[in-house]
């Protein structure tokens, strides 16, 4: 395994404490990132995400590459005290236990921040402070409370998101939050607390359709339901049975799609002139472009689309994203080892990774560290801020720390 990767966080040392999506989320971020990220696990089983089976089997797989994995048993006091070592020589905690766990393990802002007055401590949460900063969320509670699910489902049907978008958000303005206060502790010297939660971040996202609902003075319909902003702005068939989005947003894309699939009928029609006429037309223009589209294979319709340089994609599939020319051209795909219990059909797997390029060379993440296994680098860990073999394994025997065969 390649030990060179992004380096802009070099030097920076982070706690995890973290499960699930969220937390593993920004933890995964600012490793690939090139920070030194140690993921704390419960001992003895560790994080409980590397159990989870059915639509969940892939979640510890793909968010906790390039970290270390220390076991350590944060219920006993010797437990604390190896964390509070460790908190000595870090700069970020990132945790996203339920409100009050931290705090009950010893572990909350102002028990670390004693200890390291220079730390910087992510706290994800469901609710940022206010009246409901005690209640537990998930992605899916705070999509359903914020509207998200309204807005996606049809109208009547309030239907979740097909990814824990929310989950990524609120882990990516934690990471945003974190860096800022990396720069502000150059300055002053000090660490402080930095707090993002899922029902806020899921608030930011409907912060368009809250606009569009203020300027029209009119309840914002659900995506499905949606008054188009544009003429052609929807999914088309094929003749061969597949489907493809198309968005025609302009004037002049709009000469060039006519063009390009014949449609001289319409593009000379003076009702069909603007994008506002030709969106107060839809009901009726719509039906005559499927009817063509239909005419023809799929192939041919991306063909022609491509020609005509309008928006347009496939229908796709997550599983096609393998297949993606441009994943596969510009290294936006990373063979990834899969370590959950439940998963039987492959042992790696190809998963994008993080959208960013730096440089002239446009230089991508990479995988430095394969996923690790539960404890697989606690004696290492545990070493290196002063626990000696003797005590290490004293305490191993004693459950405090625990070890997969690899430690």
């Amino acid at each position: 395994m390649s030990e060179t990767g992004l380096s802009p966080l070099a030097g920076i040392r982070v706690l995890e404490f973290s499960h699930t999506i969220m937390g593993p989320c920004a933890g995964l971020v600012m490793a690939d990132l090139g920070a030194e990220v140690i993921k704390i696990e419960p001992a003895p089983g560790g994080d409980k995400t590397r159990q989870l089976n059915g639509f969940a089997a892939g979640f510890f797989s793909t968010f906790n590459r390039n970290k270390q994995s220390v076991a350590i048993d944060l219920k006993s006091s010797q437990g604390q005290a190896l964390v509070h070592q460790l908190v000595e020589g870090a700069d970020v905690v990132i945790e996203n236990y339920g409100p009050g766990t931290m705090e009950r393990l010893g572990c909350g802002w102002e028990q670390l921040s004693a200890i390291n007055s220079k730390l910087i401590y992510l706290s994800l949460k469901g609710f940022l402070t206010g009246p409901w900063q005690d209640r537990a969320a998930l992605d899916e509670v705070v999509q359903f409370e914020s509207g998200l699910a309204y807005m996606t489902g049809p109208a009547g049907q309030p239907l979740r998101a097909g990814a824990s978008i929310v989950d990524i958000l609120g882990a990516v303005f934690g990471v945003t939050g974190v860096l800022a206060a990396l720069r502000e502790r150059d300055s002053t010297g000090c660490g402080q607390r930095v707090g993002s939660a899922l029902f806020e971040s899921a608030a930011f996202l409907m912060a368009s359709h809250m606009a569009g609902g203020a300027a029209t003075g009119e309840i914002v319909p659900p995506m499905t339901a949606r008054q188009g902003a544009w003429g052609i702005y929807d999914v088309f068939d094929t003749v061969d049975e597949k489907q493809l989005f198309i968005g025609v947003t302009s004037d002049s894309q709009w000469q060039r799609f006519c063009e390009s699939f014949d449609l001289t009928e319409l593009f000379g029609d003076e009702r069909l002139q603007t994008n506002p006429q030709r969106t107060a037309c839809r009901s009726w223009m719509l039906p005559e472009v499927r009817r063509v589209l239909l005419q023809h294979p799929y192939e041919v319709v991306l063909q022609r689309c491509t020609d005509a340089d309008v928006s347009y994609a496939p229908v796709g599939q997550p599983e096609d994203l393998w297949r993606h020319p441009q994943l596969q051209e510009n290294g936006g795909l990373l063979d990834i080892e899969l370590l959950n219990a439940g998963v039987v059909a492959a042992s790696r797997a190809l998963l994008p990774g993080m959208p960013l390029e730096f440089g002239e060379q446009r230089q991508r993440a990479s995988v430095t560290r394969p996923v690790p296994e539960c404890g697989e680098h606690s004696r290492s860990i545990l070493n290196a801020v002063g626990v000696s073999d003797e005590v290490y394994d004293a305490l191993l025997r004693n459950g405090v720390v625990a070890a997969c065969n690899k430690a």
